[in-house]
């Protein structure tokens, strides 16, 4: 059985993530499953650099398998910022709710307010070396104020296309079903059923 940690210590995202796994001989962990591991600096220009600088370092400190993510809001107006600052737009120490209010008043009232979520995932065998990589986008429109108290990060003003509400407003399983984090997913388990299919 494959041994493969999450870069996470979410406890919810690792049940969520084992679960999409559940069909293939693969035991998910958590980085609180090992001692003394270190976050690594995410020095990517790209959110596909930052995943795989994550599942490199991670799979090295842990010795198995690793799978990582790197994701953000691109804004098209904003010549897609924040982007790979997006959790640290505004300061390390910001809040969700002052990067938002900093990202509406750079925006301002601009016409075009096309966006977009983006999610990158990298997946590293036992030595560091990367073997898959992903990426899933959601399209959308930034709001012109929150809405909504519902999810995380900028979700209060991201409305997905298709959609009238925001991520702030819609159900847990809606957001879900179309977030750029499951299609990230999805691609990746796809990725490592053909390699079961090819070993077996």
């Amino acid at each position: 059985m494959l041994k493969i940690v999450t870069a996470t210590r979410n406890k919810g995202k690792v049940k969520e993530i084992a679960g999409f796994l559940a069909d293939l001989p693969v035991q998910v962990f958590s980085l609180d499953d090992f001692a003394n591991i270190f976050e690594p600096e995410e020095t990517g220009k790209t959110f596909a650099e930052n995943a795989a600088l994550k599942a490199n370092s991670y799979a090295l400190q842990t010795g198995v398998w690793s799978l990582a993510d790197d994701s953000g809001l691109e804004v098209e107006a904003l010549n897609n910022a924040p982007g790979v600052y997006s959790a640290r737009y505004g300061g390390i120490e910001a809040s969700d709710n002052e990067r938002i209010e900093k990202l509406l008043k750079e925006i301002g009232s601009a016409e075009n307010r096309r966006a977009r979520f983006v999610c990158a995932m990298a997946v590293s065998d036992e030595k560091g070396e990367i073997k898959f990589t992903a990426e899933g986008i959601c399209e959308g429109q930034i709001a012109f104020k929150s809405y909504g108290n519902g999810g995380f990060g900028y979700d209060p003003i991201f409305i997905p296309e298709g959609f009238s509400k925001t991520f702030g407003e819609l159900s847990n399983e809606t957001k879900q079903q179309i977030s750029h984090r499951k299609q990230a997913i999805y691609k990746i388990i796809q990725q490592l059923r053909h390699f079961y299919t090819k070993r077996t």
